[in-house]
């Protein structure tokens, strides 16, 4: 394998993974419009604004190979915003629609978290050093991004969890009085009885 072949192979996951980000810049406001939950909303925000920047990155690592900043198509990606919008589609708002939305987040980050790795280690190969800092600064946003969706996953799971046990404290509430008076009507005609 020449230095040639290791180059030509970086330029070409550079332009899929150019396109990948550009994707996602397109895909990010419409997930923000379809989340419920704000923690979710807000991270949605931010990595949008991270996403933009990661782009301008990788067309300083163009300038740095010497190519043109351009994409080939990533049906990888196409395939997984895809994927996430059936989850939006199928879900109405609330909960369930928030916890498949991270899911399908969580698949695309560790798709970039593993493109990421790749061109950085094919950086490396190519005493590239400016490049391999500039995709190892995305590659650690990534795992970060991915950290912070587990993170709301998890809140919104306490959530729900707390949610179905104050309904079924209310549930039993609603129970208790009836049971007494129900007792109470049959201890009638001189014999006692008390509610348990």
């Amino acid at each position: 394998m020449t230095q040639e072949t290791l180059h030509e192979t970086f330029v070409a996951l550079l332009r899929d993974t150019y396109d990948a980000e550009k994707q996602l810049v397109k895909a990010l406001p419409k997930l923000a419009k379809a989340a419920d939950n704000e923690e979710l909303v807000e991270a949605i925000r931010n990595h949008l604004a991270e996403t933009e920047a990661q782009v301008t990155r990788l067309e300083e690592v163009f300038g740095i190979v010497g190519a043109p900043a351009k994409g080939k198509a990533c049906k990888g990606m196409k395939g997984l915003l895809e994927e996430g919008n059936e989850a939006i589609q199928e879900e109405d708002k609330g909960e369930l629609r928030d916890l498949a939305m991270i899911a399908g987040a969580q698949k695309v980050e560790h798709y970039e978290i593993a493109a990421y790795g790749t061109l950085r280690t094919l950086a490396e190969q190519l005493d590239l050093s400016d490049a391999v800092e500039l995709l190892q600064q995305t590659e650690d946003e990534e795992k970060a991004a991915d950290s912070k969706l587990t993170e709301i996953a998890m809140t919104i799971y306490e959530s729900a969890s707390d949610a179905e046990e104050d309904e079924e404290d209310e549930e039993e509430d609603e129970e208790q009085p009836a049971r007494t008076t129900a007792v109470k009507s049959r201890g009638e005609g001189g014999k006692t009885r008390t509610a348990r």
